[in-house]
């Protein structure tokens, strides 16, 4: 009896500090709801807002899982202190979430029991799969770096002194080591992911892959050479149609000998939409 009252008491006081813990965590949770869905200075522009607010996404989803856990410790306690005849709630339903693309490839992997004979006394027959249960969960590969390794044989005519060899594979960098597909990458980091070379050179390391700075701007400089013809030619297509919408957005650009910023002007122009084919 005594070792019971020691137990239960010991119990009672883990259920307290997890009580405490999950009020100290639904405080924390509730202020970050109020600052969340409070009304938004304007003293922070659209991008210093969004920072903040996946921050706050963060942070919440962190509180929520921690307080689940608490609360499913504290009610796995509770119930083994309680009474043997005490009913547990059924786990609260999760949000339906949407469908994973059905173009990502499936990795399946097959779980079935380690005896699939009836273990209940006296019975022991084989048991008959009557179904099955799937979960989809989303994993990412890290990108892969790889070597085009071009082999050109050599082939000789000893009687006419005439050597043969096939013509080198055009790259869109002749001489560097950039094949088209890691030009590609960098220039969409750079343009479209705007991550600037440090970074870029960071995460490429990650794989033991040496690429200065210099050697990335390197790659975008001449990858930009490369594409000067698909440039005019979509210039000229823009500027053909008959209508032509144009929008201004000003920025602040950078003016070293005045030592301060000036007012310009980035300008997209786009086809009509009367036109069958778009262009911006």
């Amino acid at each position: 009896l005594a070792e019971r009252d020691a137990l239960l008491q010991r119990k009672d006081r883990e259920i307290a500090l997890r009580e405490a813990k999950i009020e100290k965590i639904t405080f924390e949770l509730a202020r970050l709801k109020r600052w969340k869905f409070r009304a938004k200075s304007e003293a922070m522009n659209a991008e210093q807002r969004r920072l903040f607010e996946e921050t706050l996404a963060e942070d919440e989803a962190g509180l929520r899982e921690q307080l689940e856990r608490l609360r499913r410790e504290a009610a796995a306690a509770a119930a083994g202190a309680a009474a043997s005849d005490t009913t547990t709630k059924a786990p609260p339903r999760r949000p339906r979430r949407n469908p994973f693309p059905d173009h990502l490839r499936r990795v399946e992997h097959h779980h079935e029991p380690e005896r699939t004979d009836c273990l209940e006394p006296g019975c022991g027959r084989p048991m008959t799969r009557i179904g099955q249960e799937v979960s989809e969960r989303l994993d990412i590969v890290p990108a892969e770096f790889f070597v085009h390794r071009h082999i050109y044989g050599k082939w000789a005519c000893r009687c006419c002194q005439v050597l043969r060899q096939a013509p080198s594979v055009a790259e869109v960098i002749e001489g560097g080591i950039a094949a088209s597909g890691f030009v590609a990458h960098t220039l969409i980091s750079r343009f479209v992911d705007h991550m600037p070379y440090y970074r870029q050179a960071t995460i490429n390391a990650r794989s033991g892959v040496h690429t200065p700075r210099s050697t990335l701007a390197s790659i975008t400089g001449q990858a930009g050479a490369a594409l000067e013809p698909l440039h005019e030619a979509h210039r000229r297509f823009i500027l053909s149609c008959a209508v032509l919408h144009a929008d201004e957005t000003p920025v602040a650009l950078l003016d070293p000998g005045a030592g301060k910023t000036r007012r310009a002007y980035v300008w997209a122009y786009a086809r009509s939409w009367h036109d069958k084919v778009p262009g911006v």
